[in-house]
C-alpha cells in the first residue's frame, strides 16, 4: 500500500479511536483496497463509487468479494446510506473526477455525522504535475487548444507519460490520453474548490501533516521531519507541495 493510503488509514484509525463505534466511508473507493485493509484492521469501513467507464475498478472490486456488501455503487448522484451515518469520510484523488462538485459535497454533507470529519486529497487546477497521464501542465491547455496535442506529443517523445504500453504508437497514446482527460477530469481553481467546500463544511488545509508523515516514511528523510515545524519552511513547503502534488483538506460539517 502506498504512502498516501497509509496516511489515510492512520488518519482513519485516529479519528475512529476518538469515536467509539465509528463508521467510515471511503468515497470513490475504486476497487476497495482501502476498505479491505480497514476491515482487516477491525474498522467498520464501507466504500462507494460510480464505477465510471474509464476504469476497471468494478471488476477488481467484485474480485475482492466486497462489491454489493461493503462496496456499493452510487446511482443518480445519491449515496446508498442514511443521513448522519458516517463519522469519518475519506476521498483520495476523487474530486478532480467529479463533474458536479457542489452536488457531491451536498451529498457527503448529508451522510456525515454532525461530529464527523472528512479528509479530502486531490489536486487543484494550478498543480504543475498532471498525475493521471504523466505530462506536466497538460491539464492547463483548453480542450480546443491547437498547442495541446503537439506539446503532449513532444513530451511523450522525450520519455514523459504513464501507461505507455496502452497504445501502439506515441500519437495514438497522446490521442487516447487527452481524450481520457477530457472525459474524466475536471480541474478547478483553489478559489472554486474552497467556495464549494465552504457552503457545507468548515475546512482547513493539512498538507504539512502529510509532508511530515511522508518524510518519516521515507528512508533517510525521517530525521528531517522537524523542518516542517519551522514557520518559514511551513509556508514555503506547503505552497510548493500544492503545486507539485495536491491539496490535503480536513473538513467538519456545518449545521444545515
Amino acid at each position: 500500500m502506498d504512502v498516501t493510503n497509509r496516511f489515510i488509514l492512520d488518519f482513519i484509525q485516529r479519528a475512529a479511536g476518538a469515536r467509539p463505534g465509528a463508521r467510515i466511508l471511503d468515497f470513490g473507493c475504486g476497487a476497495g483496497e482501502l476498505v479491505a485493509e480497514g476491515r482487516r484492521r477491525g474498522l467498520e469501513v464501507f466504500g462507494a463509487d460510480v464505477f465510471y467507464s474509464g476504469s476497471r475498478a468494478r471488476q477488481r472490486a467484485a474480485a475482492t468479494g466486497l462489491l454489493g456488501s461493503h462496496v456499493l455503487e452510487i446511482e443518480g448522484g445519491q449515496l446508498p446510506f442514511p443521513a448522519d451515518f458516517f463519522h469519518v469520510i475519506t476521498n483520495n484523488q476523487v474530486m478532480e473526477h467529479v463533474t458536479d462538485l457542489e452536488g457531491t459535497l451536498r451529498e457527503l454533507h448529508r451522510v456525515l455525522h454532525p461530529d464527523g470529519l472528512m479528509l479530502s486529497i486531490f489536486p487543484s487546477q494550478d498543480v504543475f504535475r498532471e498525475g493521471h497521464i504523466g505530462i506536466p501542465f497538460a491539464h492547463w491547455f483548453p480542450r480546443d487548444s491547437r498547442l495541446r496535442y503537439p506539446y503532449t506529443l513532444v513530451l511523450r517523445s522525450l520519455g514523459f507519460g504513464y501507461w505507455k504500453q496502452e497504445a501502439a504508437t506515441r500519437r495514438q497514446w497522446v490521442q487516447d490520453k487527452l481524450r481520457w482527460l477530457d472525459l474524466y477530469t475536471v480541474y478547478r481553481s483553489r478559489a472554486e474548490i474552497f467556495a464549494a467546500f465552504g457552503k457545507f463544511f468548515r475546512t482547513e488545509t493539512r498538507e504539512l501533516e502529510y509532508i511530515r508523515y511522508r518524510m518519516k516514511a521515507t528512508p533517510g528523510l525521517g530525521g528531517l521531519a522537524w523542518l516542517a515545524g519551522v514557520p518559514v519552511v511551513n509556508n514555503v513547503g506547503a505552497a510548493v507541495f500544492r503545486k507539485l502534488a495536491f491539496l490535503v483538506l480536513l473538513s467538519r460539517k456545518k449545521a444545515p
